[in-house]
C-alpha cells in the first residue's frame, strides 16, 4: 500500500487549499503548528477558515463546505443562527462581562433545572474541562474520598484525571475489565494514574469488578452515555442499569458527561435512558457557540460547591457565567425543543444507513456507529461496543476519507465523526452521501481499498 500522500485524493488538497497552507507556515513562528487547537492539525495542513453561515463554511482559497462538524457538535443550530445572533447583538450594547453577578444565568441555569430531570441547581464556568474538573471535585468533597472511575476511550476534557485512559487502549481481544491507566500523554504525572481505575465500556461485570475492588476508594464514575471522542458508541441499556445500581450501592457519586450528548433528548441522553446521576456535566451545545460549561446535580450534593460557608470549595473563572454565553444558550436550548430533536435525530438515522449501504456497495472495510444525531465513521472490522475497537482504526484511510470529503465539499471531523444541525435538510444528507462515495470511489482506485 502507498504512503497518503502519494494519494490523488492528498494532492487534490494540497492544490485546492494553497492560502491555508500559506497561513498556517506563517503562524508556525509564533503559534506551536500554527493552529492552538492541537484537535485541527493534521496532514497535510488544515484548511483554515474565513466566514461560516448556517450549514457552510468558506476557508481563505474560498472554498464552500457543509460543516457536518459543527465545532465538534457545538454549532447545533448552525454558524449565525438569527434569533441566537439577535439575542446576543442586543447583549453586545449592554456589556459582554461585568465585575458583578449577571441576572442572565438565572434565566439558563432554570430552563436546564426544568430540561433535566436529574438537575436541580447548577453552576457555570467557561469549558466542558472545566465543567469535570469541578464535577470531580464536588464528588471527592462530597463523599471524602479520592479515587475517580472512568472508561477506555472516553474523553472528558483536558484535565489531568479527565485525560487518563483516552489512548493507548487495550487490544480488543485483552479479556481485562479493569485496571489502572497509562500516562500516555506527556506532561502527565505519575501520581494521576494511581487516582485514576480505567473500566471497559459497555461491561456491566466491568463496573461490578471495580466497585467490589474500589468501592470504597471511588469518589465518583464518570460516564458518557454515548462515547463521544472515543468513537460515537452508545451505551447499552444492562450497562448503564448496572453502572447506577453499583454506584448507588457504594455510596459512590454517578457524573453523567453530557457534554456532547444534551442534544440526544429533550432531558439529554439520560432522560433518554431512564438515568439518573449525581452530577451532570455540560457544555458545546448550552453556549449557543460561545465559551461555557457547566456542573448540575441534586441541590444536596451541589451544596459543596460555593464560597459562602456551607460551601467546601468555589467554583472560579473569570469568564464563567458572562452574559453572552448565557443569552446565546438559552436561545439555542429554547430553539431546541422536541420536535427539532426528533427530526434531527431522523435525519441521523438516514446517513447512518446510507453511509453503511455504501461502504456495502464498495466492499470498504469499514463501518459506522453513532445514534441520535451523532455518527462516525471507523476504518476497522474491529468490534464497536466500546472504546478498544475504535482505536484499531487505520489512520491513513482515516486522514484520506476526510480529505476527500473535504474535497467534494463536506466537511467531518477527522477521526471521521459528524453532527448533524437543524437547518440541514434531506438534500443536505444527499450531498454528503455522493461525496462519501465519490471519496470510496477514488480511494479504491488509488489502491486503498484492495
Amino acid at each position: 500500500m502507498r504512503a497518503a500522500q502519494d494519494s490523488s485524493i492528498y494532492r487534490s488538497f494540497v492544490a485546492q487549499n494553497p492560502t491555508s497552507r500559506a497561513h498556517i507556515e506563517r503562524a508556525r513562528p509564533v503559534i506551536p503548528d500554527g493552529a492552538s487547537r492541537s484537535l485541527l492539525n493534521h496532514r497535510p495542513f488544515p484548511f483554515c477558515v474565513e466566514r461560516a453561515e448556517g450549514i457552510r463554511s468558506t476557508d481563505l482559497d474560498g472554498n464552500s463546505r457543509i460543516d457536518f462538524q459543527n465545532n465538534y457538535t457545538t454549532m447545533i443550530h448552525g454558524h449565525g443562527h438569527p434569533q441566537v445572533m439577535q439575542a446576543v447583538e442586543r447583549q453586545l450594547a449592554r456589556g459582554t462581562s461585568y465585575s458583578a453577578p449577571a441576572e442572565h444565568e438565572y434565566a439558563l441555569a432554570s430552563h436546564l433545572c426544568q430540561r433535566i430531570g436529574s438537575v436541580e441547581q447548577i453552576v457555570f464556568n467557561s469549558s466542558g474541562s472545566e465543567a469535570v474538573m469541578v464535577a470531580m471535585r464536588a464528588a471527592r468533597a462530597y463523599t471524602g474520598r479520592t479515587l475517580i472511575g472512568k472508561f477506555e476511550g472516553a474523553y472528558h476534557g483536558f484535565y489531568d484525571h479527565a485525560m487518563a485512559g483516552h489512548d493507548d487502549l487495550r487490544a480488543p481481544d485483552d479479556p481485562v475489565r479493569v485496571g489502572a491507566p497509562t500516562t500516555d500523554l506527556a506532561g502527565l504525572p505519575e501520581s494521576m494514574a494511581r487516582d485514576v481505575v480505567l473500566m471497559r465500556y459497555n461491561d456491566p461485570q466491568a463496573v461490578r469488578d471495580a466497585v467490589e475492588r474500589f468501592g470504597d476508594e471511588l469518589a465518583a464514575i464518570i460516564v458518557e452515555p454515548i462515547l463521544g471522542a472515543g468513537g460515537a458508541i452508545p451505551a447499552e441499556q444492562d450497562f448503564l442499569d448496572a453502572l447506577r445500581a453499583e454506584t448507588a450501592r457504594a455510596g459512590i457519586l454517578l457524573i453523567c458527561d453530557e457534554v456532547i450528548t444534551l442534544r440526544h433528548a429533550l432531558g439529554g441522553a439520560q432522560g433518554h435512558y431512564g438515568l439518573e446521576p449525581d452530577l451532570t456535566t455540560m457544555a458545546k451545545t448550552i453556549g449557543g457557540g460561545f465559551p461555557v460549561g457547566a456542573v448540575g446535580g441534586s441541590r444536596e450534593v451541589m451544596g459543596v460547591i460555593g464560597g459562602g460557608e456551607h460551601g467546601a470549595f468555589a467554583n472560579l473563572g473569570t469568564f464563567s457565567a458572562n452574559p453572552i454565553s448565557m443569552v446565546a444558550g438559552l436561545e439555542t436550548m429554547r430553539l431546541l425543543d422536541a420536535d427539532a430533536i426528533a427530526r434531527l435525530n431522523e435525519l441521523g438515522e438516514r446517513v447512518r444507513k446510507g453511509l453503511t449501504d455504501r461502504l456495502v456497495e464498495h466492499d470498504a472495510p469499514a463501518q459506522v456507529s453513532g445514534a441520535g444525531s451523532l455518527f462516525q465513521v471507523h476504518w476497522t472490522e474491529a468490534s464497536l461496543r466500546d472504546g478498544r475497537g475504535p482505536a484499531t482504526a487505520d489512520s491513513d484511510r482515516t486522514l484520506l476519507m476526510f480529505l476527500g470529503m473535504c474535497n467534494r465539499g463536506v466537511q467531518l471531523s477527522m477521526r471521521g465523526m459528524g453532527a448533524l444541525s437543524t437547518p440541514m435538510a434531506a438534500g443536505d444528507i444527499d450531498t454528503l452521501l455522493e461525496a462519501f462515495d465519490g471519496t470510496l470511489r477514488e480511494m479504491r482506485a488509488d489502491g486503498w481499498l484492495a
